[in-house]
């Protein structure tokens, strides 16, 4: 195997990685979304879920912030792969 044919299979695999972890961030953004949903429908008296839904709302932020960071790096890598 060349050294052109590894550094492309190694990109192919980052890509593979980095397409997976945007897929991973996207499933726990639709979960944190659809729970807090569900506790202002059904819990809006709650003190305990309203603190529940206030840090599942931290981890919806910090999802969106690492998916957007993925999805740059993503695209860094699939252009080298042009």
């Amino acid at each position: 195997m060349t050294i052109e044919q590894e550094r492309i299979d190694m990109l192919t695999q980052a890509a593979e990685h980095r397409a997976k972890e945007v897929m991973h961030h996207q499933i726990n953004i639709d979960n944190y979304t659809l729970a807090i949903a569900e506790i202002e429908a059904n819990h809006s008296g709650d003190a305990e879920m309203a603190e529940f839904a206030s840090r599942l709302s931290e981890l919806l932020h910090s999802s969106k912030r690492e998916q957007a960071r993925e999805a740059v790096m993503l695209k860094v890598i699939k252009s080298q792969l042009e």
